[in-house]
């Protein structure tokens, strides 16, 4: 069940937001929902449980509808650009209006498509709808993928609905987190192959939220280091090394359904082909990682550093032998065989945000995991790892947050969230 959606229908069959001079004196600026890129044809991707769009144009657009959200499962794409929100209204209306207004938006972003009026030729007397910094640029394979942090569930009579397996993080040893960049309402996470599109993205989302959200934080990631086409070659991270080897893909859809997405029986059953998202802020210390020798960095990984062997082994891909390893390294300690058979699904970015004013650089890794159930998932495997990784020498988790991610929108009717906000207060 779903509320009326205050949209018009275009001639293509998606959702147009209400023109700019419907929308005039909006949160007292006239604002109307942002936009996106040039209109026209598009090649369409399909993702989620019927997806193979290994080796797709990268200028395409993914299907933003499924039943799962698209940017999960979805090949990994180059850029990303993560933000969490605070929600600033009381008003439950207002909020459900604003995820309505919100996926109209990102269904046509997504298609690379402008929303409303588009960033020029519209009234004078009032700010145009897109921002503009994507016109003329294509879809670049753009998906949109929503979140919902803890902290929303006390608010708008949600309290009853929140997942068990939605639980705060526990603290883990050595890790410290910048209260400024951890925590949120709700997320959403833009990945795209120009990063142009990305920002364009969370920059409209946030406008057309603004007076009922704000940022509370927001990461840009490059160079992915995590893989959903394993006939891909692995990315790499900042520490030189590939990085998820052993990663979900995208086309396994009988593991994506044993650890990624939500099934019936897991409850509620809002969260049905959904999936929960751990995001962590890890800062790698690049200065002394680049001092340290080869042999250290090696036996720090488990692998060689050229082909990503593990250690005996002459390939990437060929099955490690633990044992041969140090008790210590990360890949023997992160393994599956060693937690239990405990499988996450992966989609990190490097970053680098400039200096730490030591004259070191705030690089590092963006981590995004996801999967069925995080008390199952993410804390016991980082439980593992915090206790005993060599690699907790070389990094620290400084950023940290929890999400429910609700199933995909199913049609152009739907909009993000309504299996939750059909609930009663």
């Amino acid at each position: 069940m779903t509320d009326t959606q205050e949209t018009a229908t275009t001639e293509a069959g998606t959702s147009q937001a209400p023109s700019r001079r419907s929308l005039i004196g909006w949160g007292g600026a006239g604002l109307a929902l942002g936009a996106a890129a040039a209109g026209g044809a598009v090649a369409m991707t399909r993702v989620g449980n019927d997806v193979d769009p290994a080796g797709a144009d990268m200028g395409a657009a993914v299907a933003f509808h499924g039943a799962n959200q698209a940017g999960i499962a979805t090949p990994v794409q180059d850029r990303l650009h993560f933000a969490a929100f605070d929600v600033q209204t009381d008003d439950r209306a207002e909020f459900v209006q604003m995820l309505k207004d919100w996926t109209a938006a990102a269904r046509r972003m997504t298609g690379g498509k402008a929303v409303g009026e588009g960033a020029y030729g519209g009234l004078a007397e009032a700010p145009p709808d897109d921002t503009g910094e994507a016109l003329g640029l294509k879809p670049s394979r753009l998906t949109l993928t929503i979140g919902f942090g803890p902290s929303l569930f006390d608010k708008f009579g949600l309290k009853d609905h929140r997942p068990e397996a939605l639980v705060d993080l526990p603290q883990f040893p050595n890790e410290n987190l910048d209260k400024t960049r951890t925590g949120g309402d709700l997320c959403i996470q833009a990945c795209a192959d120009d990063p142009q599109v990305a920002v364009h993205a969370i920059r409209n989302l946030a406008r057309i939220g603004f007076g009922k959200v704000n940022v509370r934080w927001s990461q840009l990631g490059f160079g992915k280091t995590s893989s959903t086409t394993p006939d891909a070659q692995t990315p790499r991270n900042l520490m030189g090394f590939k990085d998820g080897t052993r990663n979900i893909a995208g086309t396994e859809t009988d593991r994506l359904k044993k650890f990624v997405w939500v099934g019936e029986q897991d409850g509620p059953d809002w969260m049905t082909g959904g999936s929960y998202l751990v995001a962590r802020r890890i800062r790698m210390h690049i200065e002394t990682w680049d001092r340290t020798s080869l042999q250290e960095q090696e036996d720090v990984f488990g692998r060689d550093k050229g082909e990503g062997a593990p250690v005996g082994k002459a390939k990437e891909h060929d099955k490690p032998f633990l044992k041969a390893m140090k008790p210590d390294a990360h890949v023997r300690l992160a393994h599956p065989d060693s937690n239990n058979g405990i499988t996450i699904l992966r989609r990190g970015y490097s970053f680098t945000d400039g200096t730490d004013g030591l004259g070191r650089l705030d690089a590092g890794l963006f981590f995004l995991a996801y999967q069925r159930d995080v008390r199952k998932g993410f804390i016991p495997l980082q439980r593992n790892l915090s206790a005993k990784d060599a690699l907790n020498e070389y990094i620290q988790h400084v950023g940290s947050a929890v999400f429910a991610v609700p199933p995909g929108v199913r049609d152009k009717d739907d909009w993000w969230g309504s299996t939750l906000f059909s609930k009663e207060a």
